[in-house]
């Protein structure tokens, strides 16, 4: 579970800080499965792309969350959170959703599902 109170943190620290980065892509496991508002992908290099493409979109990003706990009789952990931020573009904009997890034997993250209560949220990724 260090992994998953790592990743929320790590994500906006890595928009400015290569070391950041490389300490959260080594959270995930190689085969990670993400999906974004239904839309499924798989793999960390998919992963990778996808993070880059939310720096090229955001000067700024905060996130905050509740913390993880693990669904009643699933391997899932979930939480809410809240995101703060503002784009190239300049506009700013704030969105809350819920997070889904699984890890594998190792720690890592295997599973992320993220389901914002703005549905287009990422239609430009």
């Amino acid at each position: 579970m260090k992994n998953l109170d790592l990743y929320f943190d790590l994500f906006d620290r890595s928009r400015t800080s290569e070391q950041a980065e490389e300490e959260l892509h080594q959270l995930f496991s190689e085969d990670i499965v993400f999906v974004l508002n239904g839309d499924r992908k798989e793999g960390l290099e998919n992963w990778k792309a996808f993070v880059r493409s939310i720096y090229e979109n955001n000067v700024d990003l905060k996130h905050m969350y509740e913390g993880w706990r693990k669904h009643e009789g699933t391997d899932l952990y979930i939480t809410r959170w809240a995101v703060c931020g503002k784009l190239a573009s300049g506009k700013v904009y704030t969105q809350t959703g819920i997070d889904k997890a699984m890890l594998n034997e190792n720690g890592e993250i295997t599973y992320l599902e993220n389901i914002p209560d703005q549905q287009d949220l990422f239609d430009a990724y």
